[in-house]
């Protein structure tokens, strides 16, 4: 399998064959977003969705932190309106591109994830947190409150009266209590959280990636439909799907009883 590792100022990127894995690299500021990281991300991007040899993406951060939210120190010193609407339609923009991108997302998070990082775990298909994992939203406590698309996407993830709470209060929650509400897949050790989300990584490098794109094509798209709108567009996509090289590989493999060659067609 190939190996290879890219680096920008603030992230680190291993290619360890269908899997990459990006490092948020900040620890100074804990891996806070601002205007320069988010430029970085969709640089990153740019490579990932051009590279058909990479299936799988993991998200993780260096240090004590997986994301700590938004450069306050940044936004603070600026102090200009058009600084403010800009940063908030360009997080916007970059969660929304990582939210519906064509592969799947992991999210390795071993640390803190506050405002700006749970509003990005918000995003990611799968998530595994540390034990020593913390998440929250307290921008309220700072006089603002979650603009990244927090507010949207964790009342559709998470009880309203829950979110409403995590939202209005913003006290910082463990990973236990994280997994429960349903923030996230589940917790593993700390030593061994890389070894679960590249594991995890690796079974989906092995599914069909076409299928797969077109499987979070529907859900996304479905989300923001009624029912019956949503079923509608999941039988049109499924109708492709059977007359698709994958799905008939994947039956003939079954009844052959040998492990299917997924071609991505």
């Amino acid at each position: 399998m190939s190996k290879e590792q890219f680096s920008t100022p603030s992230l680190v990127c291993g290619i360890d064959g269908p899997v990459v894995t990006v490092t948020l690299n900040k620890p100074q500021t804990l891996n806070a977003l601002d205007m320069g990281v988010m430029a970085e991300l969709n640089q990153v991007l740019d490579r990932i969705e051009k590279d058909a040899a990479i299936r799988v993406v993991i998200f993780t951060g260096e240090g004590r932190a997986f994301v700590a939210g938004g450069d306050i120190a940044d936004l603070s010193s600026r102090k200009a309106l058009a600084h403010y609407n800009e940063f908030a339609e360009e997080i916007h923009k970059l969660l929304r591109r990582i939210e519906t991108l064509d592969k799947p997302t992991i999210g390795a998070i071993n640390g803190f994830a506050l405002g700006g990082g749970t509003e990005l775990l918000l995003t990611l298909d799968l998530r595994l947190l540390s034990d020593r994992a913390k998440l929250g939203l307290p921008e309220i406590k700072l006089g603002l409150f979650p603009g990244a698309g927090g507010t949207q996407r964790i009342l559709r993830q998470v009880p309203s009266c829950r979110a409403r709470e995590l939202m209005y209060l913003g006290e910082m929650i463990g990973p236990q209590e994280a997994v429960e509400i349903g923030l996230a897949n589940r917790v593993v050790p700390h030593e061994t959280l890389m070894d679960e989300a590249r594991a995890m990584a690796n079974k989906l490098a092995a599914q069909s990636p076409a299928i797969l794109k077109l499987l979070k094509r529907v859900l996304i798209d479905g989300a923001d439909m009624p029912l019956s709108a949503a079923l509608r567009h999941e039988q049109a996509v499924i109708g492709l799907v059977l007359d698709s090289h994958d799905a008939h590989e994947g039956c003939s493999a079954f009844l052959e009883k040998r492990p299917a060659a997924f071609r991505g067609e």
